[in-house]
């Protein structure tokens, strides 16, 4: 079974930045698509970024270009987000998400039923 545990969620202020990391219990070699999905009070789940562990291809929400970095370290089987210039609107639970195969084109790598495996969160909050 594969465990996910996220970290590094907290809470600052608007412009600051947050690193959020993800443990895997898997081997990033074989080659998964992991991703961040976060999701805010009373909202639907949505995908924030993927990454592909063996090509490196990167993904992500238009909401968050140019301000979030999904990367990974397989040597740890960690995945990263960094999130720079944080938004009061990016304040959510944030949840890493894996499966096997490409991110994309089909199935998209921001379909949550496409993920078999997650992990419990990691809350950010972000203040005006």
């Amino acid at each position: 079974q594969v465990q996910l545990v996220e970290s590094g969620g907290g809470a600052v202020q608007a412009g600051g930045s947050l690193r959020l990391s993800c443990a895997a219990s898997i081997n990033f070699a074989i080659g998964y698509c992991m991703s961040w999905f976060r999701q805010g009070s009373g909202e639907e789940r949505k995908g924030v970024a993927a990454i592909h562990t063996g090509g490196g291809d990167t993904y992500n929400a238009d909401s968050v270009k140019g301000r979030f970095t999904i990367s990974r370290d397989n040597a740890k089987n960690t995945l990263y987000l960094q999130m720079n210039s944080l938004k009061p609107e990016d304040t959510a639970m944030y949840y890493c998400a894996s499966r096997r195969g490409p991110c994309g084109p089909r199935p998209t790598w921001y379909d949550e039923s496409e993920y078999p495996s997650w992990g419990q969160g990691t809350q950010v909050t972000v203040h005006s």
